[in-house]
């Protein structure tokens, strides 16, 4: 028989997989279906786990969805696939899921930026649940009336539609960038706001407002802009235009806005952080690529990603999601100083 002839390997089944371990097919099932806690031990869920890999055995994802009636795959929809934040919420989401034999589908909003439209019409068969940052309420609705598992991310946690929510503690981390800049003696913000109406942003001025109310000589005055650099450019000048309105710090709810409002500075002859300090949301790259680098508030998406599919995951079993919003903290760095007046 020539080399093109020999017999292919038959690939390795449970049954395989349970006599390698001295176990019961059911057992394989509970340990590699994630569902063994409580039912087998510790010690034999590692058998069977050692027994998979050295026979190379992996589940048979087809058969099992018929099975159950179930095909492992959620969907993530986010507003971009060009924002860096996103992407990492992906890398997060994708890892968790592989960890459990199921699959990501990502749905990015059509638009760029904004709320995503409805992408259920002809998906709902094939899915299993869905992990959704900043949606339409349209689509939401959709959703609801598809019976599928909906997981929120950074989203409102009154919203009793949802299976659960994923948050970030986004209102401690704007109260972390208003503290900062009062502690430098700033009185005179400008809020270069996200024209994007939803939840995380409503969060970002309420929290800045609050902070500043306790204040009695603080003032503020909010510019909303679209999520652009250039826009937020435009936005900046036109709070700039004023000498006798200038503020001494710009407060933006993202670092796209903040890179932008750093270009209006510079454009109307000023410098950050000698006249104007800047603050961006999220530590993106960006946030370390422009000069000065930026303060802002880092926001662990990575994790966001991983909690919003372990929900799902624990949703789907019947268990309840991990309560508690992910801690935020503010990265200080060259773009904000003591305001002019305000230094020894």
């Amino acid at each position: 028989m020539t080399s093109a002839q020999q017999p292919v390997p038959a690939r390795p089944t449970s049954r395989d997989v349970a006599r390698a371990a001295g176990v019961s097919q059911a057992t394989v099932s509970l340990v590699l279906g994630d569902k063994w806690r409580g039912r087998v031990s510790e010690t034999t869920a590692g058998r069977v786990r050692d027994s998979a890999a050295a026979l190379g055995y992996r589940p048979n994802l087809a058969a099992r969805s018929l099975r159950l009636g179930s095909t492992r795959t959620a969907l993530l929809v986010v507003p971009a696939l060009t924002n860096e934040f996103f992407a990492r919420v992906y890398t997060g989401a994708a890892g968790v899921a592989a960890a459990h034999d199921f699959g990501v589908v990502l749905y990015p909003s059509p638009d760029g930026t904004g709320p995503a439209r409805d992408p259920f019409a002809s998906a709902r068969a094939s899915l299993d649940g869905v992990i959704a940052s900043s949606m339409a309420a349209e689509a939401v609705g959709a959703l609801r009336g598809a019976g599928l598992p909906l997981v929120m991310l950074d989203s409102d946690p009154a919203d009793r539609g949802a299976a659960a929510h994923v948050n970030l503690d986004i209102a401690d981390g704007m109260r972390q960038v208003t503290e900062h800049l009062l502690s430098l003696g700033h009185r005179r913000f400008v809020h270069l706001s996200s024209a994007v109406d939803t939840w995380t942003f409503a969060i970002r001025a309420r929290a800045l407002h609050d902070t500043l109310r306790g204040v009695p000589d603080a003032v503020v005055r909010t510019v909303p802009a679209p999520l652009d650099v250039t826009a937020g450019r435009e936005a900046a000048e036109r709070a700039l235009a004023d000498p006798s309105a200038r503020p001494t710090a710009i407060v933006c709810d993202d670092d796209i806005l903040a890179a932008g409002a750093c270009k209006a500075v510079r454009r109307r002859g000023l410098r950050v952080p000698d006249d104007i300090s800047v603050t961006g949301f999220d530590d993106l790259a960006l946030a370390t690529a422009v000069e000065p680098e930026l303060t802002t508030v880092r926001l662990p998406a990575e994790q966001v990603g991983e909690r919003g599919m372990t929900a799902l995951l624990a949703v789907l079993d019947g268990r309840p999601a991990e309560p508690g919003s992910l801690p935020v903290h503010l990265v200080v760095r060259g773009s904000t100083a003591p305001a002019t007046g305000a230094r020894a």
